[in-house]
């Protein structure tokens, strides 16, 4: 049975683990390697990691940086950051990688999305919308929120949709790190726009918060960055992931919410 997944999203700066706000001012918080060991230790469900210098300075890839991660990580691992062509994306997956993301590439070129289902399977792309609210709208950013497309979130996602991707990572940049809930009704418009598996990013804030989103959505990831990197209210930095427990209780009472649900 489809169940919830809780993923910890880790963003890669300068070679080192960090946290925005609003997509900007990192915040130092670690090894990246260091804190895939705690996750393992916790048991994540999944771990993405996004490198958000690789598409702004134009560079391929770290593949180095990938396979450590890779041969650390004893969870599904997503990874997004600089993926541009099919071969990159084949050369990521043979490293010990689950899924590649893709976000500026899928919009600048979506056939992209094919070639790379053709090459790894539909199972293994994972397109990223990076999203800002615009009026009723929600409006697709790149390059790290720093370019708008000029393409709103509906038509990406049913473009990525038709084209094979397997699945759809939609980061609300007006929430990131605001740790005060996810946007809710941008989750609501996500579900109502696919059938594919989906994951929401950027507010999560609590426990709670993931509960909220799995009764608006039923089956969905639910990622987060500051609440498994932060605790307590001046936001000391400590990796942290739900005990096992106490995801199994929330997962439990939210059973019949994510069963009335795709």
């Amino acid at each position: 049975m489809l169940r919830p997944r809780i993923a910890p999203c880790l963003l890669v700066h300068d070679g080192g683990l960090v946290k925005t706000v609003r997509f900007a001012a990192p915040t130092y918080v670690g090894d990246p390697i260091n804190a895939v060991k705690i996750f393992n230790e916790k048991e994540a469900d999944e771990l993405i990691v996004l490198d958000i210098d690789a598409s702004v300075r134009g560079r391929e890839p770290d593949y180095r940086l990938i396979g450590n991660l890779a041969i650390e990580c004893r969870m599904p691992l997503c990874y997004g950051g600089g993926i541009k062509t099919a071969e990159q994306a084949k050369r990521i997956i043979g490293l010990g990688v689950e899924k590649v993301a893709i976000s500026s590439a899928a919009i600048e070129d979506p056939s992209v999305i094919t070639r790379m289902a053709d090459e790894v399977g539909s199972q293994s792309v994972i397109v990223v919308c990076d999203v800002r609210r615009s009026g009723r709208d929600y409006e697709v950013w790149t390059h790290n929120g720093a370019r708008r497309s000029g393409q709103l979130l509906d038509a990406v996602v049913r473009s990525a949709e038709s084209l094979g991707a397997g699945e759809i990572l939609v980061n609300s940049i007006d929430h990131d790190g605001q740790m005060t809930g996810y946007d809710l009704a941008l989750a609501k418009r996500v579900r109502e726009l696919t059938t594919l598996p989906m994951t929401m990013l950027g507010g999560a804030g609590s426990l709670d918060d993931i509960g909220r989103l799995i009764e608006t959505c039923g089956v969905v990831g639910a990622a987060a960055g500051s609440l498994f990197v932060f605790k307590g209210p001046y936001r000391a930095v400590l990796i942290n992931y739900p005990a096992h427990a106490a995801k199994e209780d929330l997962t439990r009472r939210l059973a019949p919410a994510a069963a009335g649900h795709p």
